[in-house]
């Protein structure tokens, strides 16, 4: 379970918070829970997006092993970012799964954007949550259908008209 900020409280979805969090030990352990929520609860997308995801959890064993458990059926993973390099070079266990499922995940980039202007959250149908301020690691969770609709707003416009295809499975060479 999440530990909570004074101004965060379980969410009736189950095990996520709703609320205010303010710290990257809550915030990391509120991905951590959200993976393992998306596998228990079948979840069929998630959009994460961060300017590098530097700080998320995302190369931990528990984190792959909730997202391969999420990945069987009809999934969809969308993953934004301005650059992968953070990626690869810290969270290996993730880019091998990453490969395996390639036909689920969906990966973009915006290299010229300002990396403070990428939103960075975890949306779902179910759940989302959006750190308003990536460096103090502060932001909000919830459940509620206007935050969700927004930020899904949001993160689409980001996806479709400010991103290009990045962070290929595989690379070739010549």
């Amino acid at each position: 379970m999440t530990e909570l900020t004074e101004n965060a409280t379980p969410s009736p979805a189950g095990d996520l918070p709703v609320g205010r969090f303010s710290s990257r030990d809550a915030f990391q352990q509120m991905v951590r829970d959200a993976f393992a929520a998306a596998a228990r609860e079948g979840w069929q997308e998630i959009i994460i997006s961060d300017a590098h995801f530097h700080d998320w959890p995302l190369g931990e064993r528990s984190v792959v092993e909730a997202l391969q458990e999420w990945a069987h059926g009809s999934r969809r993973f969308t993953m934004l970012a301005c650059s992968y390099d953070d990626v690869i070079r810290r969270h290996a266990r993730f880019v091998r799964w990453r490969g395996t499922w390639d036909h689920i995940i969906s990966c973009r980039r915006s290299p010229a954007a300002d990396p403070l202007d990428i939103p960075s959250a975890l949306w779902s149908p179910q759940w989302v949550m959006h750190r308003l301020d990536p460096e103090r690691c502060v932001g909000v969770s919830g459940t509620e259908p206007d935050r969700r609709v927004l930020l899904r707003e949001t993160l689409n416009e980001w996806v479709r008209g400010k991103s290009a295809p990045g962070f290929p499975a595989t690379t070739l060479g010549l």
